[in-house]
């Protein structure tokens, strides 16, 4: 299993707007995407700072949909809400429980 996490800032009075374009948007449009296998959304209200993790069933996939183009046109969708560049990290997922 891989996972994609994106850090990202947002406004502090648009964080409400983000958790809700994440449900909407994001999340359905995984769903339609070969290998994703779930998605968790972290976030420090007081610190405007998030992580939305997306998992999937290999590295390969992962990068699939970037190919696709599906990640960008997801994190285009939140650029106005940020206050700084998001940071795109994947990681292999060596336990889960």
């Amino acid at each position: 299993m891989y996972a994609r996490l994106t850090l990202v800032q947002v406004k502090p009075d648009r964080i409400d707007e983000a958790i809700k374009l994440y449900k909407k948007s994001v999340i359905p449009a995984a769903k339609k995407q070969k290998g994703f296998m779930g998605a968790y959304l972290l976030l420090d209200r007081q610190a405007g700072k998030g992580i939305p993790i997306t998992f999937w069933r290999s590295e390969k996939l992962a990068l699939a949909n970037e190919e696709n183009l599906y990640y960008q046109e997801q994190l285009v969708k939140f650029l106005d809400l940020f206050s700084g560049p998001p940071i795109k990290e994947g990681y292999e997922v060596v336990l889960h429980l």
